[in-house]
């Protein structure tokens, strides 16, 4: 790692726990806008998936639905 890391990692342990915490709240929350266009472009994904699955129309040649106890039997075979 480079310097500037390094001595933050330094300067973060001596905060104390709460201080830490809300260090951590801070960067996690960073994250989150960046991820919030991905996670809305999933959601309009799903959405869509969704409706074409309730209109019985396949998405592509390898959409297929299947019942939840045959997929579930299928996995407990494969992972006893």
């Amino acid at each position: 790692m480079n310097k500037a890391f390094e001595q933050l990692k330094s300067q973060t342990i001596a905060l104390s726990a709460p201080e830490r915490a809300k260090l951590v709240q801070f960067l996690l929350d960073s994250l989150d806008s960046f991820d919030k266009g991905l996670k809305e472009a999933w959601h309009l994904e799903i959405k869509h998936r969704l409706a074409e699955i309730h209109h019985g129309n396949a998405l592509d040649e390898n959409t297929v639905g299947r019942p939840a106890e045959e997929v579930l039997a299928d996995l407990r075979l494969r992972y006893p």
